[in-house]
This record gives structure tokens, C-alpha cells and sequence, in this order.
């Protein structure tokens, strides 16, 4: 099949989720024959910048779509112009991820075209959209509601929503994870000076949802030599990034790594002695399948996204408590690590990409 992606920032990336997903199953559908074409976008405000102009990634063809470094025009820019240049394309299927590039989705539709929609969450909840953009997230939404010839949810809750707001049938398919074997602690130590069970670890983009906040008040609180290591950039928040840095300058052991790919991701998941997820808000969150699968010991908020990855493996605190996330950290690094052979075999069961893009192809062709 001819197959095209929209709604990914660019890839190769790890920027955020949408990006791991639709390179994920993009290489392994090219891989396996089917002619597929990314619609990266492209501009300074991007990771990578102007510079980003490959053409080809792992058998995938890269198509550049120029956007403003404006956050809120950037989607809706983008989905426009991608969706004008996937309709000369002559593709068999478009598949949108997220909600909002989701917004133009009737078009290709309107051509004859078949359209796929990935709701990698309800993107009009988080923090950092306001007025605008929260309506643009939302006609998003009800348009691959309405137009899609099939939607994709990645949690269960997000099933339920889309049945009993739209009356709309979707098919659930999490996300998977490649698990990785064993890296030693080389360049974390060379960099950052961490030991293996050393750290505790926050990996994710700094945005209100994600939680930060919380971890570092409740860290602050919590009397160990171990530090708080903060991997992640920050993402139309630029505020909120202030503000979380200048109250982590008051204890000397919280280090903020900026973002981390490559090797260096790798060791962080396998040295640290606790991975923590205190979102207020998930679709599926990518990260805590990864840490899930290098062995980490989980501590994540009780959302119902996050609870239903973690699947009673980790430990969960009252979301938005930072009293009790304190009293959770104090318990967890009081106690033995616990052995995670059973919940690293359990993430490489039920969380394959080679089956999630089987099953994405499958419903291409239906």
C-alpha cells in the first residue's frame, strides 16, 4: 500500500510521543514493502532546526512542510498545508495522529481517500493550550470522530469517551516498546556524575500536565544524598519552565539534563533507582513503558492512563499530592529494590510494535 503519516513533528526524534509512535510504524511498514511517506515539519522552532532536510529515513520518504514558530498556528499551519500535498500523493491510506492536525481530516476524505486517526490522547486538557487552541483541539477531535474511516485510541478511557460523547466506535491499540538490554552508567557518569541506583529519574517534556512540580516539592522534602535527575525540554511553556528551574536551584541535587536521545537515554532508564510519572494528564505514556521495560521501579500518579500501563507492576500516589508522592519516595528508597523479571516480560508480551503495526495495517486494509 501507499501509505502517508501526518501530525508528527519530524522524524527521527524522540520530541514526544507522537514522534516515537509514527517512526516506529512507519520504518517497520517500509520495511515490510509498503510505500510510506512522512510529512515532517520544518523550521527553526523545530528540534533540529533548518538543517533537517533528509529525504529518506530508513525507507521511509521524508517530505518537508514549512510552519510558524508561533505554537498555537503551528498544527493548524502545518495539518493545512500537509494535507493539500497528501492529496497529489495518490496514497491508499492517510493516517493523522493527535487531534489537532486531526483537523483536517475531511479533507483527503472529501477526495475518496481512506483516513486513519490516531487520538494519541485528548490534547484539549493540558495545560498549556488556552482558549483558542483548546476549540482548534476540539473541532480536531470531532472531525475524526465524524470523518475518519477508523480511529485508533490508545487507552481504554479514551474508548469510553469517544462512545459516550460521539457515540463513536474506535479500535484500542496501545503503544509498544523496544526493550533494550543493559547499558552501564558511562556517559551519565562522565557528564553528570551519577552512579547506578544513584538517581532518581523524571523523563519527560517540562509542561504543567506532566507533573514536575509535584516531584520536585516532594523531593525537596525527602532526606537522601540521591539526586533528582530532570531529562526533558520544555514545550510552549516557557513559563513554566522558569519557574520549575529557579525552585530547583535551591537544592544541589536536582540536575536538569535538558534533552536526552541515544546511549545516553538508555543508561539513564537502566542506572536509575526509581523512574517517576506525577501527570495529571497521559494518553499513553511511552516513557513509563520503556522504564517498565529496562527493569526501573515505577512510582506514578493513580491517573487511569497511567494505572492501566503500570498494571499493579510500580507504586502510585494520590495524583497532584505532593505530600503523599513525598511519603511514597521516602518508603520506596527506605526498602530492598525489588526483582523486575516478571514486568520486563510482561512489557515485551504485551507491548510488541512488530504486532501493534501488523494490527495498524490490518485495519488499512479492511
Amino acid at each position: 500500500m501507499k501509505i502517508a503519516m501526518i501530525g508528527h513533528k519530524r522524524i527521527p526524534s524522540r520530541e514526544g510521543g507522537v514522534e516515537v509512535v509514527v517512526e516506529s510504524l512507519a520504518v517497520r511498514m517500509a520495511a515490510a514493502g509498503h510505500d510510506v511517506t512522512a510529512y515532517n515539519r520544518r523550521g527553526k522552532h523545530i528540534a533540529g532546526g533548518e538543517g533537517v532536510h533528509i529525504k529518506n529515513y530508513k525507507g521511509v520518504r521524508i517530505k518537508s512542510v514549512p510552519t510558524f514558530e508561533n505554537g498555537k498556528l503551528n498544527a493548524i499551519v502545518y495539518s493545512v498545508i500537509a494535507s493539500f500535498l497528501a492529496l497529489f500523493g495518490r496514497y491508499d491510506v492517510i493516517h493523522y495522529h493527535a487531534e489537532g492536525p486531526c483537523s483536517m481530516l475531511w479533507l483527503p476524505r472529501l477526495f475518496g481517500i481512506r483516513t486513519v486517526a490516531t487520538i494519541h490522547g485528548l490534547d484539549w486538557q493540558r495545560a498549556k493550550w488556552g482558549g483558542f487552541a483548546t476549540k482548534f483541539l476540539k473541532f480536531g477531535e470531532k472531525t475524526a470522530a465524524k470523518y475518519a474511516d477508523e480511529v485508533i485510541v490508545l487507552s481504554e478511557g479514551t474508548r469510553d469517551y469517544f462512545r459516550e460523547t460521539y457515540g463513536r466506535e474506535t479500535v484500542y491499540l496501545p503503544n509498544g516498546v523496544d526493550v533494550r538490554d543493559y547499558v552501564p552508567p558511562v556517559i551519565i557518569k562522565e557528564k553528570y556524575g551519577l552512579e547506578k541506583d544513584g538517581y532518581i529519574l523524571f523523563l519527560a517534556r517540562i509542561v504543567p500536565e506532566k507533573g514536575l512540580h509535584y516531584l520536585i516539592e516532594a523531593f525537596m522534602n525527602t532526606d537522601t544524598d540521591m539526586k533528582l535527575v530532570v531529562a526533558g525540554s520544555a514545550s510552549h511553556t516557557a513559563e513554566y519552565a522558569r519557574e520549575v528551574t529557579k525552585t530547583a536551584k535551591k537544592d544541589g541535587r536536582i540536575i536538569f539534563t535538558g534533552f536526552v536521545e541515544g546511549d545516553e537515554l538508555w543508561e539513564l532508564y537502566h542506572n536509575c533507582r526509581l523512574y517517576v510519572l506525577p501527570s495529571d494528564v497521559e494518553g499513553m505514556p511511552l516513557t513509563l513503558l520503556e522504564a517498565m521495560g529496562c527493569g526501573c521501579d515505577c512510582l506514578v500518579s493513580d491517573i487511569e492512563t497511567v494505572k492501566n500501563v503500570d498494571n499493579g507492576y510500580g507504586h502510585t500516589f494520590a495524583h497532584g499530592d505532593a505530600r503523599d508522592l513525598e511519603r511514597k519516595l521516602n518508603d520506596i528508597l527506605s526498602a530492598p529494590k525489588s526483582d523486575k523479571t516478571e514486568q520486563i516480560e510482561y512489557i515485551k508480551t504485551n507491548y510488541s510494535w512488530d504486532r501493534v503495526t501488523e494490527k495498524t495495517i490490518e485495519l488499512y486494509g479492511e
